[in-house]
């Protein structure tokens, strides 16, 4: 099953996220499986991409949130608890951030926890030769955190792990999330979904990183309240994000007839 797929990220000065990328794009099977749960999301279920081009706009999300907050002076936990390097952060957010959903291959349904292991063989090879045994062994485990941290009643433990539950809930830009409410769904999950127009994420005012979200009708809040907030609630990152929302030019009518 070919895949025409490549996986872009900015991996800057970071030779090993910059090999991490070489191999994921090499690497049949994870290529697949991205593949494969989109297939469960999208064809079986009807649900927004979960896909390769989901887990290329969450792992370019993640990055970006982690280096902004790297330039502010906050720690991440492989630094902080171990010696590595932010760039060994960026390994782990990147890897947590494009396996995080690969369990939906199997199911839905607590896909979280088949994405674990599913996850653990792949990481290793991916990560293979690029760190000894005992470093590599502290990734592994940092991205699995990470990767059973987006659950709904996930409690990330560390700022990668923050990252990444938070990251998963900003794929709202336009023309994503869009698809029930496309395909005829009209509920305030499609209707919310279809009010963002798009996501930029800057340095901060208050606090490090601003998400400023763009809407084209005021049900976009529902996303925020409903689903951003959520995820951002215990994640961590409460201290260093801020979020604003606002809408782009004349406010558009998304519903114009409703009965049921």
């Amino acid at each position: 099953m070919n895949t025409p797929f490549e996986l872009h990220l900015p991996t800057r000065h970071n030779p090993k996220l910059q090999e991490v990328v070489v191999r994921l794009n090499a690497h049949a099977e994870v290529l697949s499986l991205w593949r494969v749960s989109n297939v469960t999301a999208v064809d079986r279920l009807h649900m927004s991409d979960h896909g390769p081009v989901h887990v290329q706009i969450i792992a370019n999300i993640a990055l970006k949130i982690l280096r902004l907050l790297v330039e502010s002076g906050v720690e991440p936990a492989v630094v902080a608890d171990y010696g590595l390097k932010n760039e060994d952060a960026e390994v782990v957010v990147v890897l947590a951030a494009v396996l995080h959903d690969i369990g939906m291959s199997i199911h839905r349904d607590d896909h979280e926890r088949y994405s674990l292991f599913l996850a653990a063989p792949l990481i290793k090879q991916l990560l293979d030769g690029l760190y000894e045994v005992s470093v590599r062994t502290v990734l592994v485990s940092e991205i699995l955190h990470a990767i059973i941290a987006h659950r709904a009643e996930g409690h990330p433990l560390t700022l990668e792990a923050g990252i990444v539950r938070v990251s998963d809930a900003l794929d709202m830009a336009k023309g994503r999330s869009r698809i029930p409410f496309e395909a005829g769904s009209v509920n305030i999950h499609s209707v919310s979904a279809a009010a963002i127009e798009g996501l930029d994420i800057l340095r901060g005012e208050t606090k490090p990183v601003r998400l400023r979200v763009r809407m084209n009708n005021s049900a976009g809040i529902f996303q925020l309240d409903q689903l951003l907030k959520e995820k951002l609630s215990g994640s961590g990152l409460e201290p260093y994000v801020e979020v604003e929302a606002y809408i782009e030019g004349e406010e558009k009518k998304l519903v114009r007839h409703y009965r049921f």
